[in-house]
């Protein structure tokens, strides 16, 4: 069973079609690995013991009358920003609503394709940070290193899939959330085309930054996690090697580029020659885009915050820093707001031609290891954005474009850190990037890894 929880979701659904294992007994092994490592990390909010028992015998039932669907029987978790329905929706902070009355489209998806929901992951307050640390519920953990957080804004899902709690979870990205914490906890994670992936009852979040999807242990994983969540398919595209890709190595970003820490700039470097030697032509060139995605992403981040704490009843219970971030999104006119909106054309346009000569962009995640928990808490607005933003400047300027990106883990530090790397594509390409994440975990697989203290 240990062995089991470890080998993902994409495993754990067919050792459920075998016979080999049932749901209620996988359950009860995934509700005691949480419980017995929720002291150590803090991946989970709440969880569902009873409902989720109550699941996986019906799933379990289905499955002995001969039923099938992609997830039957196999525990998923969701980020505390997604409605379950009779659960709150904190977002990191004091409940603000009530419980909700229906599922949001995303768990409805894992619900029809079987999952069995467990519970509500962390999330830093509002989604806003790339580390998970509030004050309402404390800081997550990394399972690489209970002295570093798993970043955010995802941090909680990705801890729970990094300790072997759940194979799969939702996360969400309107500035790396998914791709952040996948790569600072050694997962593979799938920020989705805008659009892709429904986020009823929102209809869009941060002005188009935000997008949805899942992070998992494989790439396989998360293939099924996106049918779910779509209605799509995208299974098939893992079990398939890819034609030779045209790659793209981009090492500038919007602010040059940066310094980088010698480990992961080394990751980078590795991908590149593991993908030559897969048969894909890696070939350093930069998309052009220059300064220009920062301002609009600011623009976006900042008055997207605003609106969100506007629809608050409860502002007041915000932390500070939350509220101070709120207070600059208020200062953005409508008119820099169109401006932002309407710039994206100017970017798209830019990049159509680089996305003519090449199929991938393939960059950097982090500059350097996640920070130390607690690092910046109770800092003010203007630390805490000091403190981030040379480690993650490679992550916004998809969200302002709205493009895939899948996060591929490479290796590991000297300290036992795990380092990753960025794979984009154009839009709607996510069968594309699953192939080629697919291709590169047949050759060099990470799954096996597990973190020396679990």
């Amino acid at each position: 069973m240990d062995e089991l929880l470890w080998a993902g979701a994409d495993a754990q659904a067919r050792a459920l079609r075998e016979g080999s294992v049932t749901a209620p007994d996988l359950l009860e092994a995934v509700l005691a690995r949480a419980a017995a490592l929720a002291p150590a990390l803090n991946a989970f909010r709440v969880l569902y013991p009873d409902s989720a028992r109550a699941e996986a015998r019906e799933a379990q039932r289905r499955l002995d009358a001969g039923e099938r669907a992609p997830l039957l029987g196999v525990p998923v978790a969701v980020k505390d920003d997604t409605d379950v329905a009779g659960d709150v929706t904190t977002l990191g902070g004091r409940p603000q609503f009530p419980p909700a009355e229906v599922d949001s489209d995303i768990v409805a998806g894992l619900r029809a394709a079987g999952a069995v929901v467990v519970g509500h992951t962390l999330t830093p307050e509002r989604c806003l940070w790339p580390f998970t640390e509030t004050l309402t519920y404390g800081a997550t953990r990394n399972p690489w290193d209970p002295s570093r957080t798993p970043a955010g804004s995802s941090g909680g899902s990705a801890a729970a899939v990094a300790a072997g709690i759940v194979g799969a979870a939702t996360g969400s990205d309107g500035g790396g959330s998914i791709r952040m914490p996948a790569a600072a906890t050694g997962v593979f994670g799938l920020k989705t085309t805008r659009g892709l992936v429904p986020l009823t009852p929102q209809r869009e979040g941060w002005h188009g930054l935000g997008t949805a999807g899942p992070l998992s242990r494989t790439v396989a994983d998360s293939a099924l996690m996106l049918e779910a969540m779509t209605g799509g398919s995208y299974r098939s595209a893992v079990d398939t090697d890819p034609a030779p890709l045209r790659i793209a190595l981009a090492w500038r970003c919007p602010v040059g580029r940066p310094p980088m820490d010698r480990h992961w700039k080394a990751a980078v470097s590795t991908a590149a020659d593991r993908l030559r030697a897969l048969g894909h032509t890696v070939t350093e060139a930069d998309p052009g885009l220059g300064a220009r995605p920062t301002p609009q992403f600011l623009v976006r981040y900042l008055r997207g915050a605003a609106e969100d704490v506007a629809a608050l009843p409860h502002p007041e219970w915000l932390e500070p820093r939350t509220r101070r971030v709120a207070a600059l999104g208020r200062l953005v006119p409508d008119r820099v707001l169109r401006w932002a909106r309407d710039a994206e054309a100017g970017l798209h346009a830019r990049l159509a031609p680089f996305l003519a000569e090449y199929d991938v962009i393939l960059q950097p995640t982090w500059t350097r290891t996640p920070l130390p928990v607690g690092h910046l808490h109770g800092r003010g607005l203007t630390t805490t954005y000091l403190g981030i933003i040379t480690r993650m400047p490679y992550f916004p300027t998809w969200n302002v474009l709205g493009l895939p990106v899948a996060t591929v883990p490479v290796g590991f530090t000297p300290a036992g850190m795990p380092t990753a790397v960025q794979l984009v594509g154009p839009a709607d390409s996510e069968a594309r990037l699953l192939a080629l994440a697919a291709q590169y975990e047949r050759a060099h697989p990470w799954a096996g890894a597990r973190p020396p203290a679990l």
